[in-house]
């Protein structure tokens, strides 16, 4: 039985039909509708097998995907905008990082504990955002504290042996000097706090307590070092005392620091870690990015490559389903999805040893991008290239259009670089509107806010001479 977590997570998932993902697709995406239709139809499979009887839902295997096709088509595209739109525990990996078991470098089993860590970090997520108004209450009470400390609450022995000191009111009540100064004190406090609300001390200094780490466990678990180090330095860590130092830091500063601290306080890190491991073993997605890089052409007898082969007979156990040891328990790898995606220039998907090519049952071979497309990835998602760069100059307070004959220039000169020179897809667009605009861009902000427009003759002036002169168009496009 799901956890209550786990539920909400599904009942996520019961809103989006593959039709509705398509659709959330077709935003960024052009074109690619038969890849994007198995994306959908997995991603849909994930609820249906939850909702299936207890008796078969075991037996209800993930529907693997491999996306085939050349660079810069949609296939990562389609991956990022999966992980946003599931918000299932997701992580994206590429294939040829991997070495078999038994040399240096990171085995397979290391993108089933990412894809845990990916897990802990979306349910502490979760649960800060259940717990942020609290949390951000009780900083501010901190933040009031530091910033005004409260009144000591017991005089000195000897003041007091000496006598308690009165003062009367306006209407004749006696009042205890003390009390008077609480009253004081809370007036003060509540002015504070209005401020701090308003955000008008937050340049105001305070001094906060912060974990001191260790530098030797910092050297242990460097970025560059192995993986068994990094967990080791882990484990180092949380067994030394933990030292703290006091720090005097603007209140921007301080209210992040001390809302960690909350959060820590707030959060029972063992809920976290069991929920993520249920949503990994369920719901959790890898994205096996350049697999054909591991895919050995046939006949190839060149000599031990360590990252090829190897790595495949090590994946295939994860694939198939099997536990791997992680930090935080063992994980069942049964119903997570694959998704493997890879351009296949020089191998082909039948490459792949027998055993892995039999888990990945559907493969999805996504077009190369014509002039048309082109066009349509300019113009129609919301992240368009034109509109991006539109934004950048806007940054500068000037206006920069384009024209529907610039478009179709941009188009058309991409698309012609694509065929005479190594077809790199839509990446292509990146380097002719860079080109384009480098001028534009260099000379904002002095050129003024004078807007632009960005047109089929402008174009052609600024790029025809490089797309016709091949030494140029190789360099530079």
């Amino acid at each position: 039985m799901a956890s209550p977590r786990t539920e909400q997570a599904l009942a996520r998932l019961a809103d989006l039909s593959p039709r509705k993902i398509v659709a959330e697709l077709d935003r960024y995406i052009v074109g690619q509708s038969e890849a994007k239709k198995a994306i959908a139809i997995a991603l849909r499979n994930r609820w249906r097998r939850q909702r299936a009887p207890e008796g078969i839902r075991e037996e209800i295997a993930p529907n693997n995907i491999i996306l085939i096709g050349p660079t810069g088509v949609g296939k990562t595209e389609i991956a990022r905008r999966l992980a946003k739109l599931s918000g299932a525990p997701f992580i994206k990996v590429e294939a040829s990082k991997f070495t078999e078991v038994g040399y240096v470098g990171r085995d397979v089993e290391g993108m089933v504990r990412d894809l845990v860590e990916s897990a802990i970090d979306l349910m502490r997520s979760e649960r800060e955002s259940e717990v942020e108004d609290l949390a951000n209450d009780r900083v501010d009470e901190r933040l009031l504290d530091l910033l005004l400390p409260p009144p000591a609450e017991e005089r000195p022995a000897a003041a007091a042996e000496a006598g308690r000191v009165f003062v009367a009111g306006p209407e004749g009540q006696v009042t205890q000097e003390q009390e008077l100064a609480r009253e004081r004190h809370k007036r003060t406090r509540e002015k504070l706090k209005q401020l701090l609300r308003d955000g008008q001390l937050e340049q105001r200094e305070v001094e906060v307590e912060v974990q001191q780490a260790s530098p030797m466990v910092d050297q242990l678990g460097q970025q560059g070092g192995s993986e068994s180090m990094g967990n080791f330095a882990e484990m180092l860590s949380e067994l030394l005392p933990k030292k703290t130092k006091k720090r005097t830091v603007p209140v921007s500063e301080a209210r992040r620091i001390l809302l960690d601290q909350e959060f820590d306080k707030l959060i029972n890190l063992d809920d976290v870690v069991a929920d993520a491991l249920e949503r990994v073993e369920n719901l959790g997605i890898i994205f096996l990015d350049e697999i054909d890089k591991i895919a050995g052409g046939k006949g190839d007898f060149g000599g031990p490559d360590v990252s090829r082969e190897g790595v495949q007979r090590d994946l295939l156990p994860i694939v198939e389903g099997s536990n791997v040891q992680t930090k935080y328990g063992m994980v069942k790898t049964d119903h997570i999805l694959f998704v493997a995606a890879g351009a296949f220039h020089v191998s082909k998907p039948s490459d792949l040893i027998p055993e892995l090519q039999g888990r990945f049952p559907i493969r999805v071979e996504l077009k190369p991008l014509t002039e048309a497309d082109f066009v349509r990835i300019m113009t129609e998602p919301e992240n368009a290239l034109t509109k991006q760069y539109a934004a950048l100059v806007k940054a500068e307070g000037a206006e920069l259009a384009f024209s529907a004959d610039g478009v179709a220039e941009i188009a058309r000169i991409a698309a012609r670089v694509n065929a005479r020179m190594e077809n790199i897809g839509a990446r292509r667009l990146h380097t002719v509107m860079t080109t384009l605009l480098e001028e534009l861009l260099y000379e904002l902000p002095e050129r003024g806010t004078a807007a632009a427009t960005v047109d089929g003759a402008m174009v052609r002036q600024r790029l025809a001479a490089i797309a016709e002169d091949e030494d140029l168009r190789k360099y530079i496009l």
